[in-house]
């Protein structure tokens, strides 16, 4: 009797739950810019550089 190969079946599932992950923020991302409220990536990081003190 032939046996599964349980590795593949996982790297299925993990590729599909990436795949259903990355369609879901590429929602997300159209739905922001149709809102028109779409934030910068870079937003965040600027706010950490403003918050450090000058020396």
């Amino acid at each position: 009797m032939a046996r599964d190969n349980y590795k593949f079946a996982k790297r299925g599932r993990e590729i599909a739950k990436k795949k259903k992950k990355e369609e879901k923020l590429q929602r997300k991302l159209t739905k922001n810019s149709q809102d028109g409220s779409e934030v910068p990536e870079a937003a965040h990081d600027d706010d950490r550089q403003e918050a450090a003190p000058e020396s």
